[in-house]
């Protein structure tokens, strides 16, 4: 078993609390040492009492995904044999009413364009059962009820 650790941490300062406009500006440190400034979206709660440039429980939910996927993706392609040069993915979420009536990430879509060098290179169809073992195996999506779907970019 393995246990993970973030610290949240939020400060009132000196804003009027009861008046609902607090900022929604908080920071986020890992177990690593990592720290970055967190916010509500501002599709969530408005501008000014949201930082449009920190990021998110949304955003994170969909690059946690889209990083797992990668990590996976990557062991798959070093055991094969396969050298990657880059692995980019440009994904995204869709928040709406799920079947319960409830706010919900109902959708992620990945779209991981890989590069890859050398004499080793796979095929198409080998690329999509990488990608296929890459989310059988991502901790992350095996953890969700959000329908998560890889979309390649070739």
């Amino acid at each position: 078993m393995a246990q993970y650790t973030a610290e949240i941490l939020w400060l009132r300062g000196e804003q009027d609390f009861l008046a609902n406009t607090y900022s929604r500006r908080h920071s986020l440190r890992f177990d690593g040492g990592a720290e970055v400034a967190g916010s509500s979206s501002p599709h969530v709660v408005p501008l000014p009492m949201s930082d449009a440039s920190a990021v998110d429980p949304e955003e994170m939910f969909v690059a946690s995904l889209s990083n797992c996927h990668m990590l996976w993706f990557l062991t798959m392609a070093v055991k094969r044999k396969f050298v990657v040069d880059r692995y980019f993915d440009a994904a995204t979420g869709t928040m709406e009413k799920n079947a319960e009536g409830k706010m919900a990430m109902t959708v992620v879509t990945l779209r991981p364009e890989v590069t890859f060098s050398g004499q080793n290179q796979p095929t198409r169809e080998q690329i999509e059962q990488m990608h296929h073992r890459a989310h059988e195996e991502c901790f992350i999506a095996n953890s969700v009820k959000t329908e998560v779907r890889c979309e390649p970019v070739f």
